[in-house]
Order: structure tokens, then C-alpha cells, then sequence
């Protein structure tokens, strides 16, 4: 039934199409079974019922697995928010920079005791990625740079033990926020067990031209996984809309991703409120976009 439905329109993508469930819902029972009609085969798990993924016991992430697999498809990513706080002793942070949490504040001290969670949680999901940060960012993010090295080198170093892989996402508010920062930043760190979640849209809203110029920093053979959303940037705040058609040219993005060998999950990540400020509405909306741009017949057309 779901199943059917998503494995016959997944096959007509070029690239594996996923999403964030709490864009659609923080109820699975809501997100899942759009999700599914989208041809959509990969889950993040970020709030789920009304919780931050970090925060779920056993039995939730238990219950959150059987729903996703019930609707064919299967948790790619854990969305932790580890290194989404303040590094003590760095430079003040940037005033400017809206911090999203999605239900989670927890400091420097809190790291150790959500690492162990989160890969409690990812192994107990099926996830096989575990989304990171670089700590808030600062007003002189180079000044932090080898303290971010060393957290990410330190996590990598676990993955690699349990058969995991850290995705580090280029996020706006934290220290690694472009394509360039985040090249800068694998080639510090070789390990195969550290990856890139290449987010276009957060690196144009740290002011960075995202694609064709950040992206051509990050080596694609380091990408892991890739967020989709769509914005225009005024006054330094970003203004969210429907994918394909702000900003970031995600024909051209999508197209030279398979150009380079890419294999992974496109992740809708939508943001946008949609035309009636429905968010549920908004990210149905955005995955018709999404899939139509991952279409087979559309890359028959690309030059």
C-alpha cells in the first residue's frame, strides 16, 4: 500500500529523495504517510512528537523506527544537536546569527553525555549518519577553528568504532557555515568516517555564493547527504520559499552533484511557511518541486 506507493514513484528518481520528518510533521502519523506519497524512501529524525530526537527514550526511538519502516522507508540521520552550542573561552558570539534549536539547549558541558545518546539512539534507529555542528558561531570563527578539528576529530574517531558516519552540516550560525569553511575543514581532517551534509541555502545565508562557488570547495566524495531548501537573503536574514524558486539554482546543483559521482539522499528541509502559513502544505509543495527537479525524464533533458 504506502510501500507500493513509494517504491513505484522512487524509481523514477535520479537520486534518492528524503526529508526531515518534523518539516511535514512532529506527528509521524502525519509526516510519514505524505512523506511516502512523495516517493520519499529516507527519514531524519530531528522532533518527533514533540521531542527533540536526543531526547527520546528507547521505546520512542523503538516506535519511531517500526513507523518509518511500516511506510517503506528506512532512518538515514540522527539530527543531534551536538556542537550546537557555545565553545567556552572563544570569541564572542555573532549578534547578528539566528540560533534554531528545535527544542534542544544544552551547553559545552552536556557533549559528553549526548554524544554516548546519540549513538545509542542511531544504532538502536538503524541510522547510519549522525548529523553535527561546529559550535555557535562566533565573531572570529578562524579563532576556533582547531578547537572545532579536535571535536570532530574525536566524534569521527567513535563513528569509525561502531561503523558509523558523522555528518558535519555547513549550518549559518555555527563556525563552519560556507562550502569554503567546510572544505577547509575535511582536508583537516581525512578521516572517511567524517562527512559533509552540504546545505546550499545555509551557506547563501552566511554570504557566500552556495553553488556553483561554495560547492566547489566540498569534495563530493566527502558528501554524505544533502538538505534542500530555498531562500532570498535581505538585510542578512534569509526569506524562505519554495525550492527552485528563490535563490539557489538547485537544477544546476542537482544536475552537477550526479555529474560528480554523488549516490546519496537529497533531504527536504523546507523552512518556508507556504502561501497560507501552513508548514504542512508548504512542504508538500516543496517535495512535488523536489522530486520534479530529481525526475529521470528532467535528467534527460540536462545538458
Amino acid at each position: 500500500m504506502t510501500h507500493a506507493t513509494a517504491s513505484s514513484t522512487s524509481d523514477d528518481l535520479r537520486l534518492p529523495l528524503g526529508a526531515i520528518t518534523d518539516e511535514f510533521s512532529p506527528d509521524l502519523d502525519v509526516a510519514l504517510p505524505a512523506m511516502a506519497a512523495l516517493g520519499m524512501t529516507w527519514a531524519e529524525l530531528r522532533v518527533v512528537w514533540g521531542k527533540n530526537v536526543i531526547d527520546l527514550t528507547d521505546e520512542d526511538v523503538d516506535r519511531a523506527r517500526a513507523a518509518v519502516e511500516a511506510h517503506g522507508m528506512r532512518v538515514l540521520t540522527i539530527a543531534s544537536p551536538l556542537l550546537k552550542c557555545t565553545l567556552p573561552g572563544g570569541s564572542p558570539i555573532d549578534p547578528r546569527i539566528q540560533q534554531d534549536q528545535f527544542g534542544a539547549q544544552y551547553t559545552f558541558e552536556d557533549q559528553p553525555r549526548l554524544t554516548r545518546r546519540a549513538f545509542e539512539i542511531a544504532a538502536r534507529s538503524g541510522a547510519k549518519v549522525i548529523r553535527v555542528f561546529s559550535y555557535w558561531r562566533t565573531v572570529d570563527p578562524n579563532e576556533t577553528f582547531d578547537a572545532v578539528v579536535m571535536a570532530l576529530q574525536r566524534l569521527a574517531q567513535q563513528a569509525q568504532e561502531r561503523g558509523l558516519t558523522i555528518g558535519l552540516e555547513n549550518e549559518h550560525a555555527c563556525n563552519v557555515a560556507t562550502g569554503e569553511e567546510t572544505g577547509r575543514l575535511l582536508a583537516a581532517i581525512p578521516s572517511p568516517d567524517l562527512k559533509a551534509i552540504w546545505d546550499p541555502a545555509n551557506a547563501l545565508v552566511a554570504g557566500e555564493a552556495a553553488f556553483p562557488g561554495g560547492y566547489s570547495h566540498v569534495p563530493p566524495e566527502r558528501i554524505v547527504d544533502v538538505h534542500a531548501k530555498d531562500c532570498r537573503v535581505k538585510d542578512h536574514t534569509p526569506v524562505w520559499g519554495p525550492i527552485g524558486e528563490m535563490t539557489i539554482d538547485w537544477a544546476g546543483q542537482i544536475d552537477a552533484l550526479i555529474a560528480d559521482g554523488y549516490r546519496g539522499p537529497i533531504d527536504l528541509e523546507t523552512h518556508w511557511t507556504g502561501p497560507n502559513g501552513n508548514k504542512f502544505e508548504a512542504s508538500q509543495i516543496c517535495g512535488r518541486k523536489l522530486r520534479d527537479l530529481l525526475s529521470a525524464k528532467r535528467g534527460a533533458t540536462a545538458p
